[in-house]
């Protein structure tokens, strides 16, 4: 994952509610399973760590991405973003790619929560 995406993954989980909540007993096979259903769904998660839990939200943002087979987005205190990509047929979140080569290429913008465009740019030799 580029920084570029992961900032795009950032900018989507900041408006986003935790739905999954780590507590006191910590992770258990059932949620695992359970956030491992959610981010197939979802694709991109949020989990709140409870204050009672001893464990660090790092080690367990890590722990799950192992188990789920996805890919922590950041941890902030006591959130995790975790993401997953989606099958092709299932994809909600396009991520940005990466220039890399030169030509066209069409980009899009987004301007405002509501508004968004695509610019046209063309990327020459130097």
């Amino acid at each position: 994952m580029t920084t570029k995406q992961r900032a795009y993954l950032k900018g989507l989980a900041m408006t986003m509610d935790p739905i999954f909540q780590v507590g006191k007993a910590s992770m258990n096979p059932g949620l695992t399973e359970a956030i491992a259903e959610a981010l197939e769904a979802r694709e991109l998660i949020k989990i709140s760590v409870l204050k009672n839990c001893m464990d660090d939200p790092r080690e367990i943002a890590e722990t799950l991405a192992e188990r789920t087979q996805s890919q922590v987005v950041q941890v902030i205190g006591k959130k995790i973003v975790l993401y997953k990509e989606g099958k092709d047929d299932k994809k909600k979140i396009q991520l940005p790619e990466s220039i890399k080569t030169f030509g066209m290429h069409e980009v899009p913008v987004k301007l405002h929560p509501q508004v968004t465009g695509k610019l046209h740019v063309k990327v020459v030799e130097a």
